[in-house]
């Protein structure tokens, strides 16, 4: 008895010692789930690009065919968007420990088995579930961050989130390149196991446990959460394979934007006149939330379309391999892993809105500088841009993140998890829609660009007629003896030429394009209203 006496605190000195110890242990736990989630989310929005970069050789592999090869990342993709809208709700209804810890460990699972698929619809399926899974885990890390540390604290949680959301679509080409040629494409899937097993021990430490709320299914808003499946579902597939079909000249993507654009108008009503939406879309009339959520999806577009158009041009006019590509890309994702950690203390000493308009100013920049390319514009030419786009990315989203879903910014902790799905699906759901975009504008202004050289380029110009000769003795002299074969291969090689030329001027157009969108996104942070609290005490 006197020695359990003697254990116990006996004077206000002791009890506030034994507080702040306690304290302490509470603010270690909150930091592993804040760095275990993150660490989740950056490994599931890695899995897009990571794959991305070995498609072909997944193709080849489980024999499929390069047009239906695409839904390998397509379903990926429908999945993931399709559940971040509903993670706020079921965390609730399952308990976020019992939620996050499941959905983290069948990712992992799901990350295996698909590098024993065998043919293509094995893949897609396992591709989806793991979709589904990773998905959770990409607004769970922004609620984490946002309902349990403090808020002085919160500017250094989100920018842990920031290597998730800019870092890792960046790096995952260079991950995934270098895998595939040196290790082959079932590693892509390998790589989450060590660092998912250290997420899921560190979420399993520190995330306490709850009651589930098995009750709140029979409550839930079932119109909307079926409307907003379909809905998402459907439009995700027009963007993904509407480029490939032809859009509206295809039937079947015809029907599913009319499935998409009747759900969507009926989800949003339903969320509107609901007692208890799923998500609660009046946040988005709030000023701060709502122009940081316009910024957001501009910047999914112009952040998914880089990642998007570069290796597209490298692969196309260089000939680079997936390895060659991911080292060029590398330089947009590695200094951010030496900037982003300086933006919380950016965030205390400056206007949170200068931060992230310089952001912007210098992502938008990095796009400019790439519209006078050529085709000798390489890895050397492309190191600079890179360079700057790092720089702009690392200061955007922690500081977007903060002022947009706040507190001071006027989000409720009851409307975190809503704040979280709109949020994090805007800038995906910019993502689909700005490769979409991308490929379409891209396929367009090469159309245009070639009939306008094709027109340019007459034999009954002096200067072609002197190169076809220049190019006809080139290929007579190095073994083609039939002088009316070499003349052909002469024309032939000129209009290559030409084809490359109006490809490399598209790609220009479409560099121009981005720099645009993240024109219109800073213009956006310019109506941002200074919350209060971050800029009179300089910390979140």
């Amino acid at each position: 008895m006197k020695t359990a006496v003697s254990s116990l605190p006996t004077s206000a000195g002791d009890v506030q010692n034994a507080a702040g110890s306690a304290g302490a242990r509470n603010s270690l736990r909150v930091w592993v789930a804040v760095i275990g989630s993150a660490l989740g989310a950056f490994m599931a929005v890695l899995n897009i690009q990571i794959v991305n970069a070995s498609l072909a050789d997944i193709q080849g592999a489980i024999g499929a065919g390069i047009d239906d090869g695409g839904w390998i990342s397509t379903s990926y993709l429908i999945a993931e968007i399709v559940v971040i809208p509903l993670t706020g709700w079921l965390s609730q209804v399952f308990s976020l420990r019992i939620y996050l810890i499941t959905n983290a460990v069948l990712f992992l699972v799901f990350s295996v088995v698909c590098a024993f698929a065998a043919n293509l619809g094995q893949m897609i399926v396992l591709r989806a579930i793991q979709g589904f899974t990773g998905g959770v885990l990409i607004p769970l890390a922004f609620t984490i961050v946002i309902t349990l540390l403090p808020k002085a604290k919160q500017p250094i949680g989100l920018a842990l989130f920031a290597l998730s959301a800019t870092f890792a679509p960046a790096i995952g080409p260079t991950i995934g390149g270098y895998l595939t040629e040196n290790w082959g494409w079932q590693y892509i899937f390998y790589v989450n196991l060590v660092p998912g097993a250290l997420m899921v021990g560190m979420l399993w430490f520190s995330l306490d446990g709850q009651p589930m709320r098995l009750g709140l299914l029979a409550k839930g808003d079932w119109p909307g959460i079926v409307t907003m499946a379909i809905g998402l579902a459907a439009l995700q597939t027009v963007l993904e394979e509407g480029n490939k079909d032809d859009w509206f000249g295809s039937p079947f993507i015809a029907r599913l934007a009319i499935v998409a654009a009747v759900s969507l108008t009926l989800f949003v009503w339903i969320e509107l006149t609901s007692s208890h939406p799923l998500l609660n879309l009046r946040l988005l009339v709030r000023r701060n939330f709502g122009f940081g959520t316009l910024a957001n999806f501009l910047l999914g577009i112009a952040l998914y379309g880089s990642v998007f158009i570069v290796p597209v041009y490298l692969a196309r006019i260089q000939g680079y391999n997936a390895e060659q590509i991911g080292r060029v890309l590398a330089w947009s994702g590695l200094p951010q892993l030496l900037l982003i950690p300086l933006v919380p203390g950016l965030m205390q000493r400056f206007d949170i809105r200068l931060v992230i308009a310089i952001g912007f100013a210098l992502f938008a920049a990095s796009n400019f500088m790439n519209i006078h390319m050529s085709a000798a514009y390489a890895s050397d030419q492309l190191f600079l841009p890179n360079i700057v786009r790092a720089i702009g990315q690392a200061l955007i989203l922690a500081p977007l993140s903060a002022i947009a879903t706040s507190a001071t910014s006027g989000i409720e902790n009851e409307n975190a998890g809503s704040a979280s799905a709109l949020f994090n699906m805007t800038r995906n759901l910019g993502g689909a829609v700005g490769i979409a975009l991308l490929q379409t504008f891209l396929t367009k202004r090469e159309q245009y660009h070639s009939n306008v050289l094709v027109q340019s380029v007459s034999v009954f110009e002096e200067a072609t007629r002197v190169r076809i000769a220049r190019l006809t003795a080139y290929f007579h002299s190095h073994g083609i003896n039939d002088q009316a074969l070499a003349a052909q291969k002469a024309i032939v090689a000129i209009a290559l030429r030409a084809r490359q030329q109006a490809y490399v001027m598209a790609f220009n157009d479409t560099f121009f394009l981005l720099g645009v969108s993240l024109t219109i996104a800073l213009a956006a942070v310019l109506l941002l209203k200074k919350p209060g609290h971050i800029a009179a005490g300089g910390a979140h």
